[in-house]
């Protein structure tokens, strides 16, 4: 028999794994819900930067971009096998300003004997995302989190409002038929109908069943909910650089409540994009491409636009 590298997980494993893990019976990264919205997330934040690539690189778009949001940065370089190249790795050593000094790249497709230590400035350059050389990855999760959470709420919230009444049934006659009516009921009949003789039971002549009623309307939080699920999407695109208005915002803002949020929105965004504007220049020079072919990033939602949308009120 072969090993396929899957042992299921007997009882004392699944109980150390859950009972290890507080609060126990919250399980907020370990659901579909959770990869959904992480994934979401994700695609939104790619969303905010134009990066332009050279035409050799334009096939690997996407793997450029996975590298820069989730590993923060891509080591770049060029040699006779694969001409100029960019590639995750690795960080080593640091220089008299704190800076890296090495970039080592580890990849299955390097043979033994290829160079894998590159000296920083002299033998390749660094593209990165953010000035600590960190991914963001912690802003995704930590939103993803909440929404998967609030999504738990929301689908309960919507079994909930289904719910309006219940019976109390006094035997299996009177519980069978209960049933029926609503099935009935629920099938879209416009009226139903039942025996006379199930109204009232014949011993005691009490009533076969008891109703218990509740409010939906004095109970239903869905759309308070939705609303502060759309607080937690707007909470992160104001991190990412999209812009957005409060949810509960139905008028126009004040300009100082606009230029606020203006700054909200972007500063983050800013950052990035300096950051990567630097990092993409070196390595513009590094690689002597110009031109068409340079790489290139400008934001998608410049300062100015995320004005317009926080004056406006509209997206």
């Amino acid at each position: 028999m072969g090993n396929f590298g899957y042992i299921p997980l007997n009882y004392e494993q699944i109980d150390i794994a859950a009972g290890t893990y507080f609060p126990s019976q919250v399980k907020a990264y370990n659901n579909q819900a959770f990869m959904f919205w992480q994934r979401a997330f994700f695609q939104r934040a790619c969303s905010t930067m134009i990066i332009k690539l050279p035409k050799r690189w334009r096939r690997y778009k996407d793997f450029f971009y996975w590298c820069l949001f989730a590993y923060g940065f891509v080591g770049v370089s060029h040699d006779a096998v694969r001409g100029d190249w960019f590639n995750p790795g690795t960080l080593n050593g640091y220089d008299f300003y704190y800076q890296p000094t090495q970039f080592i790249l580890s990849n299955p497709n390097i043979k033994s004997g290829e160079k894998q230590i590159y000296e920083i400035g002299t033998q390749c350059e660094i593209i990165k995302l953010t000035p600590d050389f960190r991914g963001i990855f912690d802003i995704i999760t930590y939103c993803a989190e909440k929404a998967a959470c609030m999504d738990v709420a929301i689908n309960t919230a919507i079994i909930n409002s289904k719910l309006a009444f219940f019976f109390g049934a006094k035997n299996k006659a009177a519980a069978a038929v209960l049933k029926k009516l609503f099935d009935k009921i629920n099938a879209g009949e416009p009226a139903v109908f039942f025996d006379s003789k199930l109204a009232n039971d014949g011993t005691d002549k009490d009533q076969p069943w008891q109703e218990f009623t509740r409010s939906v309307k004095d109970s239903y939080i869905l759309t308070d909910l939705l609303r502060d699920f759309q607080t937690i999407i707007n909470m992160f695109d104001n991190e990412i650089g999209i812009p957005t208005i409060p949810y509960q915002k139905k008028e126009r803002l004040v300009t100082d409540e606009a230029n606020s949020k203006q700054l909200d929105a972007t500063s983050r965004a800013v950052v990035w994009f300096e950051t990567l504007s630097n990092s993409i220049e070196l390595a513009n020079e590094f690689l002597k491409l110009t031109g068409e072919d340079a790489l290139s990033v400008k934001l998608r939602f410049t300062p100015e636009e995320t004005k317009e949308v926080s004056e406006n009120g509209t997206q």
